[in-house]
C-alpha cells in the first residue's frame, strides 16, 4: 500500500493539462427557491450550507482519459462543510477521542520539498508537524488539516456525525450551479486578474512566485466561495471523497446518486492543491480526478464532509 505512495503523490503535482470546456450557465436565483427549500437551507447544521439537488453533466471530454465520458447524474439534496476541515477541527477530535492517525502509526509521511522540486519521505511528518517534527500548527489552526488518510477522514466524519461526500455529491457541489464549466467560478483562470483559488504561480516546481498570497496552503476561506459558497472546492488541498476509484467508473451506467464502485484499491480525490500548475497540473479543474491508497496521506491533502437530509 504505502510503498507506492511517494509515487502515486508525485503525480498529483505532474498531471497532464486539460484544455477548458465551455457551456451555459443555470445557476438558480434565490428568488425562485421554494418556500420548503428555504426552510432546509435555513435548518442547515453549523458551518455547512445546503446543496439542492438536481441533475447535472459529470465529467469533461477534454481531460484525462478517465475523467469522462460526459454522463448525466442526479443526486439528492444535501448539506457539506462550507470550508475544509481545518487543524482546529480535528485537534478537537483528537481531543475528544485520542485518535492516532496513519501517518503517527507509520512514523512518516510524504512532503514536498520545494527547494529540490521532488516528494520526500519525511519521518516525523504529520498533522501535527506537516513538514516534519521541527514544524508545527500552533500558527495555523485555520489552515486545512493534512497529512490525513481516507481512513482518518472517514473516522472523523463519523464522529461529526457525517459522512465523506460520493464523487458524484462533490463535483455536483463544486460546480456551484455552473453548468459545464472547467472550474468552480467560470472559464477563465483569474477572471479579471483575480485570483479565485490557491494554486502554484511560476515555473513548476522551480519557482511559486505565491501571486496569489500563499507559497503554501492557505488558511480556509482566503478566496471568494463559488454559487452554493463553498469555499476552496478548488485549490489549497487536495480532498477525499467516498467513492473507490475506478478508470471505467463513468461507463457503469449509474446515473441516480452513483456511489461509485463497491470495491477497489484506491479512493478518489478531488481539488487539486497548491501544488497544481497550469501547465503540470490541473487538478483544480471541478472535473478533475485523482486517486490514492486509504492509508495514504500528504502535506497537500485534507477532506471535507457532507451529511445527508433525510
Amino acid at each position: 500500500m504505502r510503498k507506492n505512495h511517494l509515487l502515486i503523490l508525485a503525480l498529483l503535482a505532474i498531471a497532464s493539462a486539460c484544455a477548458m470546456t465551455g457551456c451555459g450557465n443555470r445557476a438558480a436565483a434565490t428568488d425562485t427557491v421554494p418556500v420548503a427549500e428555504k426552510v432546509t437551507i435555513a435548518s442547515a447544521p453549523e458551518g455547512m450550507v445546503y446543496i439542492p439537488a438536481g441533475s447535472f453533466q459529470m465529467g469533461t471530454e477534454d481531460g484525462l482519459p478517465y475523467e469522462g465520458p460526459v454522463h448525466t447524474v442526479s443526486v439528492e439534496a444535501f448539506w457539506m462543510d462550507a470550508r475544509e476541515v481545518t487543524n482546529g477541527d480535528f485537534a478537537r477530535f483528537v481531543e475528544a477521542t485520542g485518535y492516532l492517525t496513519d501517518s503517527e502509526k507509520w512514523g512518516w509521511s510524504a512532503v514536498f520539498d520545494q527547494k529540490t522540486g521532488e516528494w520526500k519521505r519525511v519521518d516525523g511528518a504529520n498533522w501535527r508537524h506537516p513538514e516534519g517534527a521541527r514544524s508545527d500548527i500552533g500558527k495555523r489552526m485555520n489552515n486545512p488539516v493534512v497529512h490525513v488518510s481516507w481512513n482518518d477522514a472517514a473516522a472523523y466524519a463519523q464522529w461529526a456525525g457525517k459522512r465523506l461526500p460520493t464523487e458524484a455529491e462533490w463535483e455536483w457541489a463544486a460546480r456551484g450551479g455552473a453548468e459545464g464549466k472547467t472550474f468552480a467560478w467560470g472559464e477563465e483562470i483569474n477572471p479579471d486578474g483575480k485570483f479565485m483559488a490557491n494554486y502554484w504561480q511560476g515555473k513548476w516546481p522551480v519557482r511559486d512566485t505565491a501571486a496569489d498570497g500563499f507559497k503554501w496552503l492557505s488558511p480556509v476561506a482566503s478566496f471568494p466561495p463559488n454559487g452554493y459558497k463553498l469555499f476552496d472546492m478548488t485549490g489549497n488541498a487536495w480532498e477525499w471523497t467516498a467513492d473507490w476509484f475506478s478508470y471505467e467508473a463513468y461507463e457503469s451506467g449509474e446515473t441516480q446518486n452513483p456511489r461509485g464502485p463497491t470495491e477497489g484499491h484506491e479512493r478518489v480525490m478531488r481539488g487539486g492543491s497548491f501544488l497544481c500548475n497550469e501547465h503540470f497540473c490541473t487538478g483544480y479543474r471541478v472535473a478533475a480526478r485523482n486517486k490514492n491508497t486509504p492509508d495514504s496521506a500528504a502535506v497537500n491533502l485534507g477532506f471535507r464532509c457532507v451529511r445527508s437530509i433525510r
